[in-house]
């Protein structure tokens, strides 16, 4: 799972340059869950970029959605989504 928190991390910071990012593997939370038997995992992610400035919550998901792209049919299976711009509170 390193390997897929990784590229994760690679195509978020490609595409949002964040300043700051966080992503974590909850997939052994999920064990036995019927999404986590094809061997897709569970993600959550936090990210505070400008690129989200003025940008309404779902236009966010789906711009990080786009940023990750054949990894959400492929290594990921559930995403958490925590996208902020700088100086939004949490």
């Amino acid at each position: 799972m390193t390997a897929r928190v990784e590229l994760i991390r690679r195509r978020l910071v490609e595409h949002f340059a964040p300043s700051l990012l966080e992503v974590d593997d909850d997939s052994h939370r999920h064990a036995g869950h019927a999404g986590a038997r094809d061997g897709r995992g569970h993600f959550s992610v936090r990210l505070v970029s400008e690129a989200f400035s003025g940008m309404a919550p779902l236009a966010r998901h789906r711009a990080v959605y786009g940023a990750l792209g054949a990894l959400m049919q492929t290594d990921i299976h559930a995403l958490a989504i925590d996208a902020r711009a700088p100086g939004e509170n949490r």
